[in-house]
């Protein structure tokens, strides 16, 4: 999307260098391997980059003007506008870019959950008519996000789809600031970044800002801490949940009952839970409960943005899963990946390890890498889920920073120690899965992006040496 230069200076409260020369739109751009003539270089800082040192190459690509907090990394004759901080002048960017678009926008954010919900209303939208757009696979941040909202064009009409992360306190505010939601879904409340976070309670203030633009409001009845705070919104929300869960009184919701029967409440009623204005006929083969969940998140998405059910429910069977999120991939032998290894809490892992628990297999081989920043309860954690996993596997294979907390956990709910094994390495899980897997098999993995469970996947799915 093209931004008035005088909007930009509006509002990212830039100065300007060399003003005469600087176009009267700007387009953004923050890679300069990707600059096309004309357009505006917008140097970011990270953790493994430095935007600042490639202004020079941007100009020399095409570039017309550039965006930067450091004046002295601007050539001499060319056009910029400085700013106190890229980042946040990013953001401010795509508020304006925000600004300028007709379709409404729905949010989703949550501790474990949220990539799997956008794809489901992704998928159920497209096949339902409605024109769409989203964030793609995780760019979820404060980059990622701003680089959604500004590459969308002016007037755009679609419904778009802003998929929101969160790794420090507070972190959705400015994300919400940019994106100005209409509806906002919480998938849930749960451990995700705990370490990061400090405390429960500051992570809860966190995720509950996604509803501080005055979006409205779409929540779990699965999650406690959801229907704790659900009475401090200023406008009743919509419910989503599975099995027999009820939404409180007054109060409309969309309920995957099983899976074949999807239950919609609404909010006319003085009665114990909503109204029961339906029941659909679907076939929701999602694996496990908590996909179950996620798609009666993205049925309600839709429905609080104006959409009834009845419009999804013929699309619901065709439904896939995103790629590493319990995702099935079949090996030589009759073996079966189960491939869910994008990143895992503790309520993801046991959510995932439940619906492990029902795949029809000869044997179910659970590799579990461990788990990232949990905080100090991440000990007592990995214990949870190794007794989980001893319920759901015949053979547990734990690796990572807490494989011991995972045996540990695995014994003491009585799994012998011959079904339980540690590795040091993928390459050592790769070698015992080659060696000890049967036709038949089913191997999950399940891990934290820290330990890297792709090479594993990569490894089972590598062609035997000869």
């Amino acid at each position: 999307m093209n931004i008035e230069t005088t909007a930009a200076i509006a509002a990212t409260g830039a100065r300007t260098l060399r003003a005469a020369a600087l176009p009267a739109q700007l387009r953004i751009g923050t890679d300069t391997r990707a600059m096309t003539p004309g357009a505006t270089f917008l140097a970011l800082r990270g953790e493994r980059f430095e935007g600042h040192a490639f202004v020079a190459a941007a100009f020399a690509n095409g570039a017309a003007a550039c965006i930067v907090d450091d004046p002295a990394a601007v050539p001499a004759d060319c056009p910029a506008l400085v700013v106190d901080d890229t980042l946040a002048a990013y953001l401010a960017l795509a508020g304006v870019a925000r600004a300028g678009l007709r379709g409404p926008v729905i949010a989703i954010s949550g501790s474990a959950g949220k990539t799997t919900t956008k794809a489901y209303l992704v998928a159920l939208l497209a096949a339902a008519g409605v024109a769409v757009s989203a964030t793609p696979e995780n760019e979820n941040n404060e980059i990622g996000v701003s680089k959604f909202l500004l590459g969308l064009e002016a007037d755009d009409a679609r419904l778009a789809v802003v998929e929101m992360g969160a790794r420090k306190y507070r972190d959705l505010d400015v994300l919400v600031r940019a994106a100005r939601p209409d509806v906002s879904v919480l998938t849930n409340i749960g451990e995700a970044h705990l370490e990061i976070m400090g405390s429960r309670e500051r992570l809860a203030e966190t995720k509950w800002g996604l509803f501080r633009g005055g979006a409205r409001a779409v929540l779990n009845l699965g999650d406690e801490t959801s229907r704790w705070l659900a009475p401090t919104l200023p406008a009743a929300p919509v419910w989503f949940g599975i099995g027999a869960e009820t939404p409180p009184a007054g109060h409309a919701a969309l309920v995957v009952r099983d899976a074949r029967t999807l239950v919609v409440f609404g909010a006319a009623t003085a009665a114990a839970g909503g109204a029961l204005v339906g029941e659909l006929a679907i076939d929701a083969r999602v694996p496990g409960d908590h996909n179950r969940r996620n798609l009666a998140a993205a049925l309600a998405a839709a429905f609080a943005a104006g959409y009834p059910a009845e419009r999804f429910a013929a699309s619901i069977g065709a439904l896939q899963q995103p790629k590493r999120r319990y995702e099935t991939i079949l090996l030589d032998g009759g073996k079966r990946l189960i491939f869910d290894a994008y990143n895992a809490s503790m309520t993801g892992t046991l959510a995932t390890l439940d619906a492990f628990a029902h795949e029809a297999a000869g044997r179910r081989i659970a590799v579990l890498g461990s788990m990232a920043e949990l905080g100090a309860d991440a000990a007592l954690m990995h214990r949870r889920v190794g007794a989980a996993a001893a319920d759901a596997s015949e053979i547990i294979l734990a690796g990572g920073d807490f494989a011991a907390d995972i045996v540990r956990g695995a014994t003491d709910a009585g799994a012998a120690a011959s079904r339980i094994l540690t590795y040091a390495e993928n390459a050592a899980a790769v070698a015992w899965l080659r060696a000890n897997a049967r036709p038949g098999d089913a191997i999950l993995l399940k891990g934290s992006r820290k330990y890297k469970m792709e090479e594993i996947a990569d490894g089972l799915l590598a062609p035997r040496a000869p």
